[in-house]
């Protein structure tokens, strides 16, 4: 009766282990108000331009009890690329982003690596002009993300530096450099 007893509490004890769980996630979305990227890359070898992305949207779910957990997509509007001047044209153009084939540039987080409790990098995959290859995110948290509230908005900032002839994106290569220095502005707000 007593080894009966022992194997049901571990019954029930294994079975109450994915809702204890269930209430770790924390479910997020980018607030599209207040989020952008920006993409800088040399000019003419003694000069920069950034090209912004203003519009975009994303989920972020992580996992408060295990971090590496984390689910994450970003999808960046490629058509609402401006650079504040003419070449705003250019680079929304078929040499470069090719908006009108490929409208969006989408980043897709695999792993989350934590290096103190405000900072790490995300590994993942990112696809611009129909080319996917992995890139990897240093982050930066506005709070330590286990410490906020449930009903608390957390914000990130995150670079990469990509090479853009990876992504069909080789025009011009005497005036514009081949590094390109991604850094990503989001405010996540709880999911409802």
């Amino acid at each position: 009766m007593r080894r009966f007893r022992y194997l049901f509490l571990l019954l029930i004890f294994a079975l109450a282990q994915p809702a204890i769980g269930q209430g770790s996630v924390r479910r997020y979305v980018v607030d599209d108000a207040k989020s952008q990227v920006d993409a800088k890359v040399a000019f003419l070898g003694v000069a920069s331009k950034t090209a912004r992305f203003p519009d975009m949207k994303g989920t972020l779910s992580l996992d408060i009890n295990d971090y590496q957990q984390v689910n994450m997509t970003v999808d960046v509007d490629a058509r609402t690329l401006t650079t504040g001047d003419s070449e705003t044209k250019r680079l929304r153009g078929r040499q470069f982003f090719d908006v009108e084939r490929y409208p969006t540039v989408r980043f897709v987080a695999q792993k989350l690596e934590l290096k103190g409790d405000r900072g790490g990098t995300v590994t993942g995959l990112m696809t611009a002009k129909g080319v996917t290859r992995p890139v990897q995110l240093v982050i930066g948290f506005s709070q330590v993300p286990w410490e906020a509230g449930p009903n608390e908005p957390l914000s990130i900032v995150g670079t990469t530096t990509i090479d853009r002839r990876q992504f069909n994106m080789g025009a011009f290569p005497i005036l514009i450099g081949n590094k390109v220095k991604i850094t990503i502005h989001a405010r996540l707000v709880p999911a409802i």
